[in-house]
């Protein structure tokens, strides 16, 4: 089996009967872990995030070894180095019989045109030879130097990610941070590019190169809806039916913390009915799975301590903010929580959370509400 399975993953979690059952979610597709790695690091361009020890090689194979069965990438991250090591990793997993891949998860993203390290000298001689000389966009199709959604690109983008990956199909792949072209383009014309990136990703499920797709956006889904930048979940679900009933639209992704709640907290997103909801209420109406990003802020939330109200809440107050971070993220009803972490070390220190219960619906809402 060359995708993640029901009875692969099941088969996965089995190896962990100490772990609470919270730590462990079922959509239908697989069961998957609350906590996955993700592998974005911020200022790609910085020659440090490429030294020999800056990798996610060792710390994808502990992440598995240990109870972790998603792991979140996307081309653009590290200019396509953290799919590679990511890929080396599985792929020395799976030669050693530690993991089929069948138990395990792999969600990827496309949009953003990655280059590649080492760095072109010329950047934009670069986007010039491999993506327009090469029929793979116009010109005018890629927006700010840097995001592109036509159907050659992403197929482009796919096919590297699967070779960058060590594998054959990508479980999710996500349309990347599509309010890159929002704010510059005319959106009669990102709703067209939309369309045809989605008519794409369904040919691509018929070839078994993605079982699903979906939309990882920072905060598209999150603005106000006068906002330019605003993405309404509806229309994309609107977008997905008109290709066809039986879509495999069945993800998004968004930052959910401490600090940026509005997934949670936030009525910007209408419905059926007319009414407006908030984005979890609207996703888990439609069916969306929702993957939360950026649990920790990139690390800007540990400015000072938290108080123990939060800690009490979310039933941490034993263990570091970071974990209480982590559990606030994962315990709004979210199919899991990625985090990033190059350092073995601190997956296994995250992983306490395998133990511990997720915190209860109310407390969240008390710490989101008050009361």
């Amino acid at each position: 089996m060359n995708f993640a399975t029901v009875e692969g993953t099941f088969s996965y979690i089995k190896k962990f009967p100490k772990y609470s059952k919270d730590f462990y979610n079922f959509n239908g597709d697989f069961f998957i872990s609350s906590l996955g790695l993700g592998s974005f690091r911020k200022e790609p361009y910085r020659e440090e995030n490429y030294l020999k020890q800056v990798n996610f090689y060792e710390s994808t194979k502990t992440a598995l070894k240990n109870g972790i069965n998603f792991i979140d990438t996307a081309s653009v991250y590290r200019y396509q180095e953290s799919e590679k090591e990511i890929g080396r990793a599985l792929n020395d997993m799976m030669e050693k019989g530690e993991i089929l891949r069948e138990n395990f998860i792999v969600s990827s993203k496309a949009g953003f045109i990655p280059l590649e390290f080492p760095f072109p000298e010329n950047p934009y001689e670069w986007i010039d030879e491999k993506i327009i000389k090469t029929n793979l966009a116009a010109k005018e199709e890629i927006v700010t130097d840097q995001h592109c959604m036509n159907p050659k690109f992403l197929k482009w983008s796919l096919n590297n990610s699967l070779k960058n990956l060590n594998i054959e199909c990508i479980d999710i792949f996500f349309l990347h941070n599509l309010e890159a072209q929002l704010g510059y383009v005319e959106r009669k014309t990102v709703i067209e590019r939309i369309k045809k990136a989605f008519e794409f990703f369904e040919e691509m499920v018929e070839k078994n190169k993605i079982k699903y797709y979906g939309i990882a956006s920072w905060n598209a889904f999150l603005y106000e809806e006068t906002h330019p930048e605003y993405l309404s979940l509806k229309e994309m679900v609107d977008i997905a039916k008109s290709i066809t009933e039986k879509h495999h639209f069945k993800y998004i992704q968004t930052p959910f913390n401490l600090a940026k709640p509005h997934m949670l907290n936030y009525v910007n997103q209408v419905f059926e009915d007319g009414k407006y909801y908030t984005l979890y209420q609207c996703a888990k109406a439609y069916g969306i799975n929702i993957i939360n990003s950026s649990p920790l802020l990139q690390m800007n939330l540990f400015k000072g301590k938290f108080n123990k109200d939060v800690k009490e809440l979310t039933n941490t107050f034993d263990f570091s903010d970071i974990i209480t971070a982590l559990q606030f993220a994962r315990s709004n009803g979210a199919l899991s929580t990625v985090f990033g972490s190059i350092n073995p070390e601190h997956v296994k220190e995250n992983l306490l959370l395998s133990y511990i219960p997720l915190a209860k619906k109310e407390n969240i809402y008390k710490l989101l509400f008050g009361g």
